[in-house]
């Protein structure tokens, strides 16, 4: 059901890049890994190598799941907002075309959860 506005109000946008210092928003999840309930939403400078958010980012955030640490990251498979992508690890964000609130997901061929369970 739709509805409208009896009245105009104002929208007010609150997380536009101008209000992180110079960072960006970039959300990060593991596919068929629901240990994360959600993605992570990391604020990263955009001149930020994509080595350094999987190696120095990342570690703390899901280093917790037992399977982190046997990650093959030369076989891991990228998405950047539902599409296929491959980043070079030693180029910027901004280099590999990752902007503010973009979403990025992996997967990790032969590691799918806990005992296989997506968990």
């Amino acid at each position: 059901m739709s509805v409208v506005a009896i009245k105009e109000y104002p929208v007010e946008i609150k997380d536009t890049v101008d209000k992180f210092h110079g960072n960006q928003l970039v959300y990060v999840g593991w596919d068929q890994h629901l240990f994360f309930c959600a993605p992570f939403c990391f604020p990263l400078p955009p001149a930020m190598p994509f080595r350094d958010l999987v190696e120095k980012v990342m570690p703390p955030a899901f280093g917790a799941h037992p399977e982190f640490a046997q990650i093959d990251w030369t076989k891991a498979q990228w998405l950047k907002s539902g599409q296929p992508f491959t980043p070079v690890f030693d180029r910027s964000l901004a280099e590999n075309g990752i902007g503010h609130k973009d979403a990025l997901r992996f997967r990790t061929p032969g590691l799918n959860g806990i005992k296989g369970s997506a968990s």
